[in-house]
């Protein structure tokens, strides 16, 4: 997997189809919440805050869930309270110890994509070796064009004072001027507003000609105040903003038909070579 800093430009020409891209959500969105990776994710969070941040064991669930709820992520909840960690660390604490092994490849929802002619393009609120490990483990690591990921949404600062910057050891002080200025920045994720025109740029594409899947009611709302056509995904109840709701994502051809109008049906047939999958970082 390729890492490249910077925006998405479409190279190829787009079928004369409505849509020019789809972008999606990746967890319990292209895998069903059922599996178990949510819980345990929100497990290994507040694993983190009892053992890594002391903060009081009564305290934890429901301030876990209610920093969700108001920023967003807890993590970026935890940041704007202002308690200092490395963003890696945490990443690699709260993802490390997934279950991957309930992930499976999915061949029904490999071939669907692989059939789409629209650009594709990961959204998510995860880090790049989450993001790559889950795509890896559901057999979709060459379906998409790129991955838009916590790393693309918060760019390390590049510090602008070098006078502080010793000399001697410049790494060290560089590398700690980052960190100070990264721990002084918000941290830009869905549901925000700012998080969705920010991956509207990155992948250089246009809102009205874009669809937009995710398994969050207020991302589906967010993404329809940026402008973008809407799907939800995990039940068949529309939520506010959505256009449409899936129980599944494996539904899309029923209820999207349109994303194949002006595709040769029958021509589906898989690539001979594997696309290569660009993570924005």
């Amino acid at each position: 997997m390729r890492f490249l800093a910077g925006s998405l430009k479409m190279d190829a020409v787009v079928s004369e189809t409505k849509y020019e891209c789809l972008l999606f959500d990746m967890d319990d969105t292209l895998y069903p919440l059922s599996l178990g990776l949510n819980l345990a994710c929100r497990k290994n969070i507040q694993d983190f805050m009892l053992h890594h941040l002391h903060i009081e064991e009564s305290q934890v669930p429901h301030m876990c869930v209610d920093l969700y709820k108001e920023y967003g992520t807890t993590m970026a909840g935890l940041k704007v309270l202002g308690f200092e960690f490395d963003d890696d660390e945490f990443h690699a604490y709260v993802h490390g110890r997934l279950p991957y092994e309930k992930l499976k490849p999915d061949l029904v929802l490999r071939n669907l994509l692989l059939s789409m002619p629209q650009r594709k393009i990961i959204l998510t609120n995860a880090d790049e070796a989450h993001a790559a490990r889950v795509l890896n483990k559901l057999g979709l690591e060459d379906c998409f064009e790129g991955v838009i990921c916590f790393e693309t949404l918060n760019p390390s600062p590049v510090p602008n004072n070098t006078d502080d910057i010793n000399s001697t050891d410049p790494n060290a002080n560089k590398a700690e001027a980052v960190n100070e200025s990264k721990a002084k920045l918000p941290i830009i994720c869905k549901p925000s507003l700012e998080a969705m025109q920010s991956a509207i740029k990155i992948a250089n594409i246009d809102p009205k000609k874009t669809v937009f899947f995710d398994d969050s009611a207020r991302n589906i709302a967010s993404a329809k105040a940026a402008g973008l056509n809407t799907v939800f995904v995990g039940s068949s109840t529309l939520v506010t903003g959505a256009d449409l709701a899936l129980n599944s994502i494996h539904n899309i051809k029923e209820a999207l038909p349109e994303i194949w109008e002006g595709q040769d049906q029958s021509d589906t047939r898989l690539p001979s070579t594997p696309v290569e999958t660009v993570v924005l970082a």
